[in-house]
């Protein structure tokens, strides 16, 4: 199997892919754990597994995700299911868990994933705040399905609601989401990647900021006086959007890098006094 993974490692790195991936691509042909692999690389391969192997070759170089081939990826320690037409969760996003984590909510805050997808945020949210009253809209009957799979398999219970936005919510200390935030001239030029993925998830009008700015504005009625509105978006938008938020009276708006040092997160808080025509507690599931 040596001849076979370098043979693989060759061909991906000659198409400008990680040849580590080499070693994704051979576990899932012979259908062995890369640990046992790994201790049987002398070995000849399994019957019909060399074929298989070019055959899963032959399609990550469509531009097939790896991800969809695994059928699962590791997000924020969860191991969850994608499925082709899911937006697939990326590590910037683990970022947006993090500052979620980080903010001082109540002992057991309502907090709100808007777009779940796999339900990547929200499961990550209740693994880690276990008193949380999370919940969950998706507007896709696919991912809410896959997201319902996943929180069962995991054993975390999460409230989803095929809905959009805040999905008439209301009494929220978090709103977080990693909103579509690609512009549609994007879709000219984005990686062949991307087209195996649900274009509503990914692009948002001319600037990218469609999706995003209609949930800021159901956002600021469907928070608690002081709850927080926590987004992830791309870098050349975050400041517009916070600037936006700022001028709409929201508090302590802040632009927050990723690890790479991008603008990629945008924090902001509901004031603390009732808005303006606003009368006893918000109405909501």
């Amino acid at each position: 199997m040596i001849r076979l993974l370098r043979e693989l490692e060759g061909r991906l790195e000659a198409a400008g892919l990680p040849k580590g991936e080499a070693w994704d691509l051979l576990a899932l042909a012979t259908g062995l754990p890369r640990k046992t692999l790994l201790l049987r690389l002398r070995e000849p391969p399994p019957p019909g597994s060399e074929g298989r192997a070019w055959e899963l070759l032959a399609k990550r170089l469509s531009g097939y995700p790896l991800q969809y081939l695994l059928g699962e990826v590791e997000f924020f320690g969860l191991p969850l299911k994608v499925a082709e037409g899911v937006l697939i969760p990326r590590p910037e996003t683990e970022g947006l868990v993090e500052l979620a984590l980080s903010l001082p909510l109540p002992p057991r805050p309502r907090v709100l994933d808007v777009g779940t997808g796999t339900g990547a945020i929200a499961l990550a949210l209740k693994r880690f705040l276990p008193d949380a009253e999370v919940w969950a809209t998706e507007v896709d009957p696919k991912a809410l399905a896959l997201a319902q799979e996943n929180a069962r398999r995991l054993g975390l219970p999460v409230r989803f609601l095929m809905a959009s936005l805040t999905g008439g919510l209301g009494e929220l200390d978090l709103v977080v989401a990693n909103p579509p935030y690609l512009p549609e001239a994007y879709r000219k030029v984005a990686p062949k990647e991307l087209s195996f993925e649900n274009p509503l998830a990914l692009y948002a009008g001319p600037e990218g900021l469609s999706v995003a700015r209609a949930l800021a504005e159901e956002a600021l009625h469907a928070l608690r006086p002081g709850g927080y509105l926590l987004l992830e978006l791309a870098p050349e938008n975050a400041r517009l959007l916070g600037e936006e938020l700022r001028a709409k009276g929201w508090e302590e708006v802040r632009v927050l890098p990723d690890l790479a040092g991008r603008d990629r997160y945008l924090r902001a808080r509901r004031p603390a006094e009732k808005l303006e025509g606003e009368e006893g507690p918000l109405a909501g599931p």
